[in-house]
């Protein structure tokens, strides 16, 4: 414990520093470093908070076990040293959460790919679903969405489909996504009424840029195609559909939505970015950390992750066990109890292997 607090006042005497820093007027010629010191005070304020509290709860323990010599003030001072003390080791908890190595992509935008699986035409309306899911839980979180490929079923569904969420920590949240889902309910054209399982696939991957991840022109092919879908006469009339083969790997990745050839091939270029920065983390994860894959957060696309059942109106996370009854509200966006709950297990099992260590 006293090298986690030796760690902790060295983090709030930083964190003095950046406030000292941004409210120097110099610092604000030069925009570019006010951002970077505002993103990283952002992220050590939550720490710095829980230390502070965490030495005024020991102030109080110590007031209190002094007082608990007056025999009038006995006990109130016991009833006080039962809280604080209780209030540390809750707080010495968090702390050691907080302290816990981030994932340097939680604060990025994603990419999310959804495929629809088993099922034939109930699967592709499942996709459908769970894009209007996510796309109404990031509106809730104020998030932007933009689709960059698409391709429809016959009776309105989604065959695949590849669109941006842009937002602060997007990742963080909808990481715990990627998998398949499964859902159980009765399809629109099942005049019997019986109850069908199909499943969709949900890849979620970190918006990644030349910097961190750079790609070698001469490894890419690029194919210009006429797109498909509605957009009207020139979307039919022009080759602004772009489709990239990643020579190396045998990727390829394809956008149509923009107007404009050269938007699409960005696009693209994006999404070739992070899919292939997402296969080499999941061949160094393989190598190296194979033993804390846990049931959380792998994000390997061929666990089932959770069961949607419309009948029961019952959804199931299957990696922790999180069972509710509130299907109709969640395929409307309302993911945070779940996702709070992927997040706080995600923690707890960082924290065991980070003490097993």
């Amino acid at each position: 414990m006293n090298g986690m607090l030796e760690k902790l006042k060295s983090l709030e005497l930083h964190y003095q520093d950046l406030e000292a820093r941004l409210n120097a007027s110099e610092t604000y010629a030069d925009p570019a470093l006010v951002a970077k010191l505002n993103k990283e005070e952002r992220e050590l304020a939550p720490v710095v908070e829980a230390y502070r509290l965490y030495t005024r709860r020991q102030k109080d323990l110590a007031d209190a076990e002094e007082l608990m010599g007056d025999p009038d003030m006995r006990e109130l001072a016991q009833e006080e040293f039962q809280q604080a003390k209780a209030d540390l080791e809750e707080l010495e908890q968090k702390l050691k959460i907080l302290l816990l190595p981030s994932d340097p992509n939680d604060g990025k935008s994603v990419i999310v790919e959804i495929r629809a699986g088993v099922g034939g035409e109930e699967a592709a309306l499942f996709a459908h679903s769970l894009f209007r899911m996510y796309s109404m839980y990031a509106e809730r979180k104020g998030w932007a969405v933009e689709v960059d490929s698409a391709s429809d079923s016959e009776l309105g569904g989604i065959k695949e489909i590849s669109f941006t969420v842009d937002g602060d920590r997007a990742y963080s949240r909808l990481k715990f996504e990627s998998g398949v889902h499964r859902v159980q309910r009765v399809p629109e054209t099942e005049s019997g009424g019986r109850i069908h399982t199909s499943t969709a696939t949900v890849a979620v991957l970190p918006e990644i840029d030349e910097v961190e991840f750079e790609l070698n022109p001469a490894d890419i092919e690029m194919q210009v195609f006429r797109s498909s879908g509605a957009g009207g006469q020139h979307i039919n009339k022009t080759s602004s559909a772009v489709r990239l083969i990643h020579r190396p790997t045998g990727m390829v990745v394809e956008c149509q939505q923009e107007r404009s050839q050269f938007q699409n091939r960005d696009k693209a270029m994006q999404l070739l970015r992070s899919r292939l920065y997402e296969q080499e983390q999941e061949r160094v994860n393989s190598e190296f950390e194979q033993e804390r894959r846990s049931q959380v957060g792998t994000g390997m696309r061929n666990e089932r992750i959770r069961t949607y059942n419309f009948p029961q109106g019952r959804l199931t996370d299957h990696r922790i066990g999180l069972t509710l009854y509130k299907l109709d509200a969640v395929m409307d966006g309302d993911l945070d109890e779940i996702i709070d709950a992927l997040v706080t297990a995600d923690q707890a099992e960082r924290l065991k292997h980070s003490e097993a260590r």
